[in-house]
């Protein structure tokens, strides 16, 4: 079966970098008093814990013996004390790292959208979203959990162990060594497994990322999917990466089980040589059955902090390799992004200049080639021409989605007439200024006033109804269970394709952009709607740049000029009956249109 992009893994194979360490205890530095506080109340619970072996071996060998009741009371009363003041402890610092976590997934994650949000089109436009998603949402969670309670954990792992061997050999040092003498053994199994371990949850994650990846596209374009009836293919691809990620899940279960298998091993032998040693003395009353007991349950104790920190490492390995992704995201260039020093754009007065412009979305391979273009202020600009040939790249070069391969675009200021480059200019105040309605209008979960208002958050219900009103939205929103206060869900699932364009074109006319750009803004509208439509567009337009982008050429015959986009610039312009008479490109263009139309005799 052919393999696709969700069929490829990230590689997330890395060596332990300390760099990326280095980089995220910057989050943690900023909840370091109650990470101290928590992993001070962890070693004092750790550490009186293990007085309780002591306490059974003073009970076996001294209180016993002696038949002193109010001993063995005072040692009832100190092992519940142990046991609560622990509960207390774990209580609190369970709190404290609950928030501490949150809080470091919320500082993450944050940043990480805060620059996801300033990257330009070009870094969507070669990622699903499922694979960003995942770096979102599962990396930021797994590296919040090994930043806080990974760290405090190893720490108190280590001092736990040391305590433990110090509390063993106070107790018996001959047991004790018996004890220290099996751990080379388990040092050698973690060595072996250990790197097993880490490629098989590394695996994991990976099946899991395109797991989701495929699962966030399948979901977008169920409505696709069922049109051309894909359902059978798609389950197909879905059982293909679900039983991917199953295997990939036992066999990191099998691996790390084996962990926990040869540490309970090594364990029970330790037992085992260290009771047979210890039944050889008590024989000859070198040690006592309390100190036997005693030490069994450190023995017990011992191997745990080992192996919690074989597994604190592992995860730290892997972590950093999501760390690694997350930074990576993070570092992303804004190659589209204000210059230093660059200055707010004054109002302008729709004057735009494009001086030997060059552009390209590939290296080496250009859509538009030393394209030179003035727009008067006012002026309608029209561009046409076949798919692909750069009219959608016009405009998405004046709002500065992309930079510029060579040349430059100029606005002008309504006040002092003076040039602005919009590389020179900030993009807030370049795009604030900028009115445009794309081909595909996104709707957003929440109310249709919501929707409309989303580009002027303080534009009042009169003047949202007002521009729904031009656009000719007012209607069907009234009709509408809850009027402007409808809900609708992401996309728009209960509106029509032409009214989703109505509600985004109301959104973009609230705005009141200086220059308007129209992409197919009407694609979706059915004729006697558009009809309508075109007498609000036609007011709109008056005194106000315009950039229209249409297929339909019977609607942009009205604008001042109609450029015929082609070859890698313009090939012809003029108005529509200039563009007629050359009988060139345009004419059959639209000719061609027309006589498929049944305007025109064939």
């Amino acid at each position: 079966m052919a393999r696709n992009k969700f069929d490829v893994d990230e590689t997330l194979e890395s060596p332990f970098q300390l760099k990326h360490l280095k980089r995220a205890l910057r989050y943690i530095s900023r909840h370091r008093v109650k990470m101290l506080t928590a992993l001070l109340l962890s070693s004092l619970s750790s550490i009186s814990a293990l007085l309780i072996p002591k306490i059974t071996q003073w009970v076996l060998d001294v209180a016993v013996p002696a038949k002193d009741t109010a001993m063995l009371g005072k040692m009832a009363l100190l092992f519940v004390g142990i046991i609560l003041l622990g509960i207390v402890f774990t209580v609190i610092r369970s709190r404290i790292m609950a928030y501490v976590s949150q809080e470091i997934i919320y500082d993450i994650r944050k940043d990480l959208f805060a620059h996801l949000q300033r990257l330009p089109f070009s870094y969507y436009d070669s990622r699903p979203a499922g694979k960003i998603l995942v770096r979102v949402i599962n990396y930021v969670n797994s590296v919040s959990d090994i930043l806080s309670n990974g760290i405090i954990n190893s720490i108190l792992e280590i001092i736990t162990l040391v305590f433990i061997v110090v509390f063993m050999y106070s107790t018996d040092p001959t047991l004790a060594t018996i004890v220290i003498a099996g751990l080379p053994l388990f040092v050698a199994v973690i060595l072996y497994i250990k790197p097993r371990q880490r490629k098989a949850w590394q695996n994991q994650s990976n099946k899991n990322s395109n797991y989701n990846a495929y699962l966030a596209e399948s979901i977008d374009g169920v409505r696709v999917s069922q049109f051309f009836t894909r359902q059978e293919v798609n389950l197909s691809i879905m059982a293909r990466l679900a039983e991917a990620c199953r295997t990939a899940w036992m066999r990191a279960i099998y691996i790390s089980n084996t962990v926990w298998l040869s540490s309970e091993t090594i364990t029970q032998l330790v037992f085992t040589v260290m009771y047979i040693a210890g039944v050889y003395w008590l024989g000859g009353a070198i040690v006592s059955f309390g100190v036997i007991l005693a030490m069994g349950q450190y023995v017990s104790r011992f191997w745990q902090p080992i192996t919690n920190l074989a597994n604190i490492y592992n995860s730290f390995v892997n972590n950093l390799a999501y760390l690694e992704r997350i930074f990576e995201t993070m570092d992303e260039p804004v190659v589209v992004d204000d210059k230093p020093g660059a200055q707010t754009l004054p109002a302008i007065d729709g004057r735009v200049d494009f001086d030997d412009v060059t552009f390209g979305y590939e290296e080496g391979v250009t859509v538009l080639e030393h394209v030179n273009l003035h727009v008067r202020a006012g002026e309608s600009i029209a561009l046409v021409g076949p798919t692909g040939a750069g009219k959608s790249t016009v405009v998405n070069l004046l709002c500065r989605f992309y930079n510029l391969n060579g040349g430059r675009i100029t606005l002008y200021g309504e006040a002092d007439g003076q040039a602005y480059d919009i590389t020179d200019v900030t993009l807030n105040s370049l795009r604030n200024q900028l009115g445009i309605m794309l081909q595909d209008s996104f709707i957003f979960s929440g109310t249709l006033l919501d929707n409309i208002r989303y580009g002027r958050l303080d534009a009042t219900e009169d003047e949202i109804r007002e521009a729904a009103r031009l656009v000719r939205a007012d209607d069907f929103i009234r009709e509408m269970p809850q009027g402007y206060q409808t809900a609708v869900s992401e996309r728009g699932n209960r509106l029509s394709q032409g009214q989703k364009q109505l509600v985004a074109f109301a959104r973009t006319l609230l705005s009141d952009p200086r220059i308007l750009i129209l992409d197919e803004a009407t694609s979706s509208i059915d004729t006697q709607t558009e009809k309508l439509l075109q007498e609000g567009i036609q007011a709109l337009l008056k005194n106000r740049t315009s950039f229209i982008i249409a297929h339909r050429l019977s609607t942009i015959q009205n604008c001042d000029r109609i450029l015929y986009i082609g070859n890698k610039g313009i090939l012809e312009a003029g108005s529509h009956e200039e563009l007629m008479a050359k009988r060139g490109a345009y004419y059959e263009l639209y000719t061609s249109q027309a006589r498929d139309q049944g305007l025109v005799e064939t």
